[in-house]
């Protein structure tokens, strides 16, 4: 029998991921995960579809998302763990990141439009404008390739909606503290997603001293010796040690599921603490 494996970071649909929730739950099975939690950016939208499936294959699941925010205009990824999913503050933070999202992406597609490439919110993603989920710049990317205004998604960015690019616009977020006490009031587990890919030192001392409960140590894109450096720092201040895969589905194929994973005591602690604030 393998190891207990758990995948704490994946994407679906509901943001900017290729699988639906329902192929994440058949995949993560077919793969022999035995918990999972999907991380959709600023959206927990997944979860409606996902928590049937999984309970009627009985594959655990741990409510999960994935929040952008901004530290000394620098940005952050928070993973937050084991809330409830009914909660209002979540919704209503998600309902939050759902309309500053939509004016970021409507300024960007003036902008594009602008620049001879039109384009509309229902071009970039039918569904935005029906739920909840999050829209960002690789559908948009995506989109321009469709409609055969850039040969790549690479160039995409690099030379259109890239940071500093013409038809870029900000993303203006919530700061890292207010996430952080959002996350909390909520009943929630928070955690410094990807650590290796923030670049400033100062940022990451900063972050350091701030009120995580965990950091991702365990991450498919670092070289092993970067794992055991978050692992060592995670350990030394008594905090949870996470990890997943990052998966986003066919547009980044280099991390498929389950390539980086926890144990099952790491998982249970996640699971219990969803399960003590969850009511059915």
């Amino acid at each position: 029998m393998l190891d207990f494996r758990a995948d704490l970071h994946c994407h679906s649909t509901c943001s900017d991921g290729t699988a639906t929730p329902q192929e994440i739950i058949e995949l993560a099975c077919q793969k022999g995960l035995q918990g999972l939690s999907i991380t959709d950016h600023d959206t927990i939208e997944a979860y409606k579809e996902a928590i049937p499936i999984a309970k009627a294959k009985g594959l655990p699941l741990v409510s999960g998302v994935e929040f952008s925010a901004v530290h000394k205009e620098t940005s952050i990824h928070i993973l937050a763990y084991s809330f409830p999913l009914h909660s209002p503050l979540i919704l209503d933070f998600c309902h939050k990141h759902y309309q500053r999202r939509l004016l970021r992406n409507q300024a960007i597609l003036d902008r594009l439009t602008a620049h001879g490439m039109p384009l509309t919110l229902e071009d970039v993603h039918p569904q935005t404008l029906v739920s909840q989920v999050s829209m960002g710049r690789p559908h948009i990317a995506l989109a321009m390739l469709k409609k055969g205004y850039v040969t790549t998604i690479q160039q995409a960015f690099h030379d259109y909606i890239g940071e500093g690019k013409s038809c870029y616009e900000p993303g203006h977020t919530f700061s890292v503290e207010e996430t952080l006490d959002l996350i909390h009031r909520a009943k929630g587990l928070a955690v410094i997603a990807h650590p290796h890919l923030v670049e400033n030192i100062g940022i990451i001392r900063d972050l350091l001293t701030m009120k995580f409960d965990g950091i991702e140590g365990y991450y498919a894109r670092f070289p092993k010796s970067k794992q055991e450096r978050w692992v060592k720092i995670g350990q030394h201040r008594g905090w949870l040690v996470t990890g997943g895969s990052d998966f986003h589905g066919t547009i980044k194929p280099t991390l498929p599921l389950g390539s980086s994973w926890v144990g099952e005591e790491t998982f249970n602690v996640l699971l219990e603490h969803f399960k003590q604030h969850t009511i059915d």
